[in-house]
């Protein structure tokens, strides 16, 4: 998926041609200037008081508790960038947004650009990182709220990509038992239980995550089959023979070369015979510029923020490959770009 400059006009598209537009500004000014107002109104509840209806910039501001002007300002600023549609000196929000901006929606992203406020702050420590080579802390840093504030994000991320791969991920006949490490708010998990009526889930998650994933676990646990269990899976022992399934996704960007090739090996143990191994992680490109723009910007993003970053195709195959699991198909769902989840089986 790529992000591109838009003309809009023949002045524009003429300059953009001829290389006249500045767009390395473009590319920086306005679009950090577009993101930053479209997190804000998140944060600040324009959209949910917006909702389906019109109002004018008073009314959202009295609704919103915020500045009048200060917030037509940033309502005018979101007519421009497409968001808002502005009529008879009322605002409103576009149709194609009620499904991502709306909290209405199970598909809404209010919680991740919520979110993206404190991954501003971290990309702000990008040049420190590159000056130093030494990552953030995150995981031992991290506040209650913050916390809550991530997983809720990552819910955000994962509601309608779980739902997608439940179908896809080819869990044994039937399973009874699948780990979940790192799973989070359990969506991966609860999907997948729903699908399969025999199958219960552990999810095995840092102490200082489980209040906040638990709380969104038990809101779409239908099954009452997923459980969250406080610990680690680098030092952990998974035991031996019991599980059908084995998932982790976005997490082996936070171990290094040598600690993913150890867990598969430890899961390649806890694996039942026909057992899987599935790992579902955003893609490095084997070359720099073949994976587009989300291989390249999240690359970059976990390298600042984990103590290792995203990983090739060759080189999550070569740690299953290691534990003497046999490489099937991966599946790359549509509704998260960029990212593939790698299947193993024992």
């Amino acid at each position: 998926m790529k992000i591109k400059n838009q003309p809009e006009n023949l002045l524009e598209w003429v300059a953009l041609r001829a290389n006249l537009a500045p767009t390395p500004l473009i590319d920086t000014q306005v679009a950090f200037n577009a993101a930053r107002a479209i997190m804000a109104a998140a944060e600040l509840g324009i959209y949910e008081t917006i909702g389906r209806n019109s109002k004018t910039a008073d009314e959202i501001a009295s609704a919103c508790k915020t500045h009048p002007l200060a917030t037509k300002q940033l309502l005018n600023c979101l007519v421009g960038i497409g968001y808002l549609q502005w009529d008879n000196e009322k605002y409103s929000l576009k149709s194609k947004y009620h499904k991502w901006l709306l909290k209405e929606s199970e598909s809404n992203l209010i919680g991740k650009l919520r979110f993206q406020l404190i991954e501003w702050e971290w990309m702000g420590k990008l040049e420190d990182y590159i000056r130093t080579g030494k990552p953030l802390d995150l995981h031992g840093t991290a506040s209650e709220s913050e916390w809550r504030l991530y997983q809720e994000g990552m819910r955000d991320l994962s509601i309608n990509a779980a739902k997608e791969l439940a179908s896809k991920i080819p869990v044994p006949t039937g399973a009874t038992n699948m780990l979940d490490i790192g799973g989070s708010h359990g969506l991966f998990s609860i999907e997948l239980c729903k699908k399969h009526p025999g199958l219960s889930s552990t999810i095995l998650e840092l102490p200082g995550a489980i209040e906040a994933a638990t709380a969104i676990a038990k809101r779409y646990d239908i099954t009452n089959r997923v459980n969250h269990v406080a610990g680690n899976a680098l030092t952990d022992d998974l035991g031996a023979g019991k599980y059908d399934l084995v998932m982790i996704n976005n997490v082996v960007h936070h171990f290094t070369h040598e600690q993913n090739d150890l867990l598969a090996k430890k899961v390649a143990r806890a694996l039942k015979p026909n057992g899987i191994y599935a790992i579902g992680e955003f893609i490095r490109a084997e070359k720099p510029g073949e994976g587009g723009v989300v291989g390249a910007t999240t690359g970059l993003y976990f390298s600042l923020t984990s103590s290792s970053g995203t990983w090739s195709v060759s080189e999550i195959e070569s740690w299953q490959k290691s534990a003497g699991l046999k490489i099937e198909k991966p599946v790359a769902p549509m509704s998260i770009p960029g990212w593939k989840i790698f299947i193993a089986k024992k």
